[in-house]
């Protein structure tokens, strides 16, 4: 596996100036894809701008003063993804990773209250030895429960980083989703009706504004408002 990546090749999600240099960051494996995740120094330096160089955004997160999700990060290529809460320390901002309107990645500046949960959709589960279910989350987080009561396409509120749940949004009619792929990625839209297939194909959501898209690309924010700040206004 390589360990560098050219800027032409680089994730379309990212906001990067391709010709500029030749060379970039690559995530280090981790909880996110490359296609849903940006290297830390990445964000420092070019998203929030902290840092004029590489060599700069490496010493703040040697420093141990950036955290994601409530946890000291000091590996620069370690992938900030969707959903993730970052803290710069020293300043105490924060800032949560969102889509925009063109499908790409984007920091959204909140406040202390809201930087201490996220959104994190469960993507399966399995019954584990002691009969309790292992809870499978988007964001490489697993947690355990005693009752079945989370079904895949479900979003949790958990608490970071002590990963209590303190909130869930169903896959349900009228909910607030925000779609993370496809032609509408970093749109929001209200779910109709829900088509379970009972074959190898996805399962299909259809929306209230005119379009469908398969459960993969669905991440309910929210019932009748998204609970989190979105990148652009938009009218739900």
């Amino acid at each position: 596996m390589k360990k560098h990546l050219k800027r032409l090749p680089a994730p379309r999600t990212w906001k990067l100036a391709r010709k500029e240099f030749v060379w970039t960051y690559k995530p280090r494996p981790g909880p996110h894809p490359a296609e849903q995740s940006l290297p830390i120094a990445m964000v420092l330096r070019d998203m929030l701008r902290s840092a004029d160089n590489a060599r700069e955004a490496e010493r703040v997160i040697f420093s141990r003063s950036v955290l994601v999700d409530g946890r000291v990060v000091t590996d620069p290529k370690f992938p900030v993804g969707f959903m993730d809460v970052v803290t710069i320390a020293p300043t105490k901002e924060h800032y949560r990773m969102l889509l925009d309107r063109r499908g790409k990645l984007a920091l959204v500046p909140v406040d202390a209250a809201e930087a201490g949960w996220k959104l994190c959709r469960v993507q399966g589960k399995t019954t584990v030895r002691g009969g309790q279910f292992q809870i499978h989350l988007h964001d490489g987080r697993n947690l355990l429960l005693a009752k079945n009561e989370y079904t895949p396409g479900t979003t949790l509120k958990v608490s970071v980083p002590s990963q209590k749940v303190a909130g869930t949004l169903p896959l349900a009619e009228g909910n607030v989703a925000l779609l993370i792929g496809g032609q509408h990625a970093g749109e929001l839209a209200h779910v109709s009706r829900v088509e379970r297939t009972r074959n190898p194909r996805a399962n299909v959501i259809h929306f209230r504004e005119g379009f469908s898209t398969i459960l993969d690309y669905v991440f309910i924010v929210g019932t009748e408002t998204p609970e989190i700040r979105v990148p652009e206004a938009q009218a739900v």
